[in-house]
């Protein structure tokens, strides 16, 4: 059976990620920098950037200062738990001295139990800054009534998609054949193995709860990898760039497991920060990850880590399709 044409809700940041934006993203991050300019109007350069007003960018980066400062000695980052515990650690460690030495703070990386806690965490002040996946990233922004504000994210991010895998003695070929099936999802606010993969199963008349013969969530992944190779159930739907990083390593059997359906383009994670940071930490923040740079060999290691290219500004309004899908999904109010 082939693949079925499902197109995902439109995605305001990949009509308007130009080539003007991109000939202008180190400009104004430096000058960010440099000027300290408040994140509210960083946010307002890029939109003018988004419509390729040139004069008036560069009129807002050389005439507008940011005086506050946060005073803060400690910035504690933390990730929503979508890979193993010890990969994690694995994975955070260098950007964690790197943030430290860049932004002058000691930097302090805090691994939380599931993605729940991530949101808790950072609406409490807990943490300063985690890396969400979409979905989680809009839970935050409910939960501290919109204060919880995107920050970078992954060039790969503006297009990122879901690889759903098989157990190679299904006869599954396409997304209409896992009815009466058994299926892992990774966690229930995942963006990438719950969400969007719901999202498109719902484009081709499959609910879950009415369709599939059993459906599970695995908690992570990589581990949704493990269930479908070990036969646990039929079929499950994970992270592209964890597939992609799980077969690089040589740690799934793909005598035992195989891609049948790869999703359409969306948005997903970020690095998003709490409300009361200061502004000059804010920018150096921002300032940090921007400079990340391949032909670094410090700042390879972590891009490599990160399965990054580059990091690019994220907006709010990038993940309003992620909002309208989980309520569509029913995964939202």
């Amino acid at each position: 059976m082939a693949s079925p044409d499902v197109n995902p809700p439109q995605l305001d940041c990949l009509s308007s990620f130009s080539s003007l934006q991109n000939s202008f993203d180190l400009l104004f991050y430096k000058s960010c920098q440099d000027f300290k300019i408040s994140i509210e109007i960083n946010i307002i350069i890029r939109k003018i950037i988004r419509m390729k007003s040139t004069f008036l960018c560069l009129l807002l980066i050389f005439f507008t200062f940011a005086n506050s400062f946060a005073g803060e000695n400690i910035l504690r980052i933390s990730t929503i738990p979508d890979e193993s515990p010890t990969e994690l650690i694995r994975k955070f460690k260098p950007l964690t001295k790197y943030l430290s030495k860049e932004i002058g703070l000691d930097v302090k990386f805090t691994p939380l139990t599931n993605y729940a806690a991530t949101v808790e965490a950072l609406s409490a002040g807990k943490v300063d800054l985690v890396w969400y996946g979409g979905f989680t990233h809009v839970q935050a922004r409910i939960r501290t009534q919109g204060k919880a504000i995107p920050l970078v994210m992954r060039k790969r991010d503006l297009e990122f998609r879901s690889k759903f895998i098989k157990n190679i003695n299904s006869k599954i070929q396409g997304l209409r054949d896992l009815k009466q099936k058994t299926f892992a999802f990774g966690s229930v606010s995942s963006t990438s193995g719950h969400l969007m993969p719901r999202f498109f199963l719902k484009k081709v008349g499959l609910k879950p709860e009415i369709d599939f013969y059993k459906f599970s969530f695995s908690g992570a992944h990589d581990a949704t990898a493990k269930w479908v190779e070990a036969g646990k159930v039929d079929a499950g739907a994970l992270n592209e760039a964890v597939w992609e990083k799980l077969v690089k390593s040589r740690k799934v059997d793909l005598k035992k497991v195989k891609v049948f359906y790869t999703t359409p383009p969306y948005v997903d994670y970020n690095w998003t920060v709490r409300k009361g940071l200061g502004r000059d930490i804010l920018s150096k923040i921002t300032s940090a990850f921007l400079k990340l740079n391949r032909n670094n060999p410090e700042h390879n290691e972590i891009l490599k880590l990160q399965r990054a290219e580059k990091y690019i500004i994220a907006f709010v309004s990038d993940f309003d399709a992620i909002r309208t899908a989980a309520k569509e999904a029913g995964l939202l109010k």
